[in-house]
């Protein structure tokens, strides 16, 4: 009798019957070797001969976090073991499950040697926008400050990537095979076009997926791709017995800036502050809100209530109707719950935290970007509540708006960050 599917699983991650094998990315103008992307595969003729069947699998069996970090182990083995230069890039896939678990004890060695002797570039889907926000980001981090590379994959399967890409400033970005192979549609060229604007933004890379024709190829150089890879270029094998040395570098994005300060502090060191009452803010705050309504991809949505009970019923109806539509939606306030209501995540203040006099919304794009940075002033106290007095920002520029965003985004992090990649 044959073995169950999950007695062969079982046997399969604790045998190592996993391998890797290697494909080809090459530059567009030259074909010349760029890097390799390890992909991993599991015995021939098994059940999980192929990725999809194998993470199928293992998020089934609750082993997500452990599947990959064998998988990752195993592909930076090979690496060494083929004698892959720190000088030619090697592309691992990550998982957003790993992000907050740590590896097996067996295979810390194994990372601790590739940080030293590979140049690594993490491969982060889109799975992890939606999934885990703040630990996507604070991964980024670590993976920044320890030299690595940061790709964002399989861009075009879902648009929510396009509104995160200049949080996550990537030194790659990868566009999805289905854009590269399927027609023009609107939907693609929304893609296409902010992958390019995000592109001349950074100095990021753009390399296309899944090029197996000339075709392919033309399609994916009149994209702005300028590295591919695909079986036109070469199938996924073992690495080769002998390298040349990769043709160009690939870019190192800077990280947004960590500015000091809160967001109202950031904008205003920028723009001129203005004065007015909370009844006129409240309409600028909606206008801005709508737009999330209004874009053609989900948006990201920040917003600062100062005390929860400014983040009353009808605050709480609109920010979950406005969830549901986007990629990131969190709202701050003294005494805010982790889970304020559906989608929408928290950012509880803490007592005395300087943003609890501050007034934020925040909507980020892929081609919009808008922010309401609003400080109520001191010591007038004494009016009623629609006439609370502040002194405001409001920008459409988006560096700024995005700079104005980290300390938002810092406030969702952890506060004591793992040091795993």
């Amino acid at each position: 009798m044959g073995r169950t599917p999950d007695a062969e699983f079982d046997a399969l991650m604790s045998r190592g019957s996993l391998y890797p094998v290697f494909q080809p990315i090459v530059a567009l103008d030259s074909g010349g070797i760029v890097g390799y992307e390890a992909l991993i595969r599991g015995p021939s003729g098994s059940a999980f001969a192929t990725p999809d069947k194998l993470f199928k699998e293992g998020a089934r069996a609750g082993r997500l976090a452990e599947l990959d970090w064998i998988c990752r182990a195993a592909s930076c083995r090979a690496a060494l073991m083929a004698g892959l230069p720190n000088t030619v890039p090697l592309f691992l896939n990550a998982e957003p499950a790993t992000f907050r678990t740590p590896p097996p004890a067996q295979l810390i060695d194994t990372f601790q040697t590739a940080s030293e002797q590979l140049q690594v570039v993490v491969e982060i889907t889109e799975r992890a926008l939606g999934s885990d926000p703040a630990g996507l980001l604070a991964a980024i981090l670590r993976l920044r400050e320890a030299g690595m590379r940061i790709a964002l994959d399989d861009v075009g399967v879902d648009n929510s990537s396009l509104a995160m890409m200049p949080l996550i400033s990537p030194d790659v970005i990868k566009i999805d095979r289905g854009v590269v192979q399927g027609r023009v549609t609107p939907q693609s060229s929304a893609v296409v076009n902010a992958v390019l604007a995000e592109a001349e933004r950074t100095g990021a890379a753009v390399l296309a997926e899944g090029i197996e024709s000339p075709e392919h190829l033309a399609i994916a150089r009149s994209m702005g791709a300028t590295l591919g890879q695909g079986w036109l270029f070469g199938r996924p094998e073992p690495l080769p017995h002998e390298f040349v040395p990769a043709v160009l570098n690939l870019p190192r994005v800077p990280a947004p800036e960590l500015p000091g300060g809160t967001p109202y502090e950031v904008a205003a060191r920028h723009r001129p502050p203005r004065h007015t009452t909370k009844s006129m803010l409240r309409c600028l705050s909606r206008h801005l809100e709508n737009k999330c309504l209004d874009l053609a991809e989900p948006a990201v949505l920040l917003a600062g209530f100062q005390h929860v009970r400014y983040f009353d019923d009808e605050a709480r109806r609109r920010y979950r109707r406005l969830a549901d539509g986007g990629v990131l939606t969190a709202v701050y306030a003294t005494g805010m719950a982790p889970e304020p209501e559906g989608k929408v995540r928290g950012g509880p203040l803490s007592p005395g935290d300087p943003m609890e006099r501050e007034w934020v919304v925040v909507v980020l794009g892929a081609h919009f970007a808008g922010g309401l940075f609003c400080c109520e002033r001191i010591g007038e106290d004494d009016v009623d509540e629609e006439n609370r007095a502040f002194d405001f920002v409001l920008t459409y520029d988006r560096p700024l708006v995005v700079a104005a965003a980290q300390p938002l985004l810092q406030r969702l992090l952890p506060t004591e960050p793992e040091t795993y990649w």
